[in-house]
């Protein structure tokens, strides 16, 4: 919204040119300039005056609207369980509030050169048919406006600080929660890493055992109880001419195989 003003001091008319104004502001505009007092025709601040208590009553507005939203989150019930924080509406709740702050930071330092400027006008010994408890009321109430537009600036910081605490506290409770995950899982890897152990050992244990009978299972060694004595085939060359060969082959492909398809890494 953008307003132009311009005061004929010869006529005492005040043109207002009001353009992007949007609702609700655009029907109140003209609500407020209705019926001005006589008195106050011959100071040309007497329209700020009317504007600005119309900023103060709709940044009144916007502020405690976002109050209310930060207020909502701060009473709202954590379900139990995993935590499923809305980043998305608190992040959007955080944008509207950084543009109440900025618009109240503007209006701030607008109300400031305004009464700046209308002080220079007092202060001005101007032969015009002024009216000095007229501009001295308009004064008031331009300071007011700007004591009010302060303060709503004060409560838009705090709203802004305790929705951070809030975005903060939602991070800091799922990051709480996913740690405890982490330790189950971790318990449970040792666990399972106990349980690998004992695979392992009893892998170990029976294994040679187990290798050695089969060997001497294989036909290429021969017992004969009448003499009691072993009988070795000349053929068992055959057996450890496949048996490398083969086991040298699947280290070989394993070993590429984790070369060509690596494992794919996590984060």
């Amino acid at each position: 919204m953008n307003i132009f003003i311009r005061w004929l001091s010869s006529t005492r008319q005040t043109v207002v040119l009001a353009f992007d104004t949007r609702s609700p502001i655009a029907e109140r505009i003209p609500d407020s300039l209705q019926n001005p007092d006589s008195n106050c025709l011959g100071d040309p601040f007497w329209v700020y005056a009317r504007l600005t208590a119309d900023v103060v009553d709709l940044q009144d507005s916007a502020v405690w609207a976002i109050r209310n939203q930060v207020r909502a989150i701060e009473t709202e019930r954590k379900p139990e369980g995993k935590p499923q924080p809305d980043y998305r509406h608190l992040h959007d709740i955080a944008r509207h509030a950084i543009h109440v702050s900025e618009s109240l930071n503007v209006a701030t330092d607008t109300m400031e050169g305004i009464l700046l400027q209308h002080d220079n006008f007092i202060s001005q010994n101007l032969p015009l048919p002024t009216n000095s408890d007229a501009s001295n009321g308009i004064h008031r109430q331009l300071l007011f406006c700007k004591d009010m537009v302060s303060n709503l600036r004060h409560r838009s910081v705090s709203n802004s600080e305790r929705l951070q605490n809030e975005i903060q506290l939602a991070f800091n409770t799922v990051a709480q929660y996913d740690a405890g995950t982490s330790v189950q899982i971790g318990r449970a890897a040792q666990l399972d890493g106990a349980a690998m152990k004992t695979i392992a050992f009893l892998t170990i244990t029976f294994l040679p055992a187990t290798f050695l009978s089969a060997v001497f299972s294989m036909s290429f060694f021969h017992f004969e109880p009448e003499s009691d004595s072993w009988t070795i085939s000349s053929r068992l060359w055959i057996y450890w001419a496949f048996a490398i060969p083969t086991t040298l082959a699947t280290f070989s492909l394993w070993r590429f195989w984790h070369k060509i398809f690596p494992p794919a890494s996590i984060g």
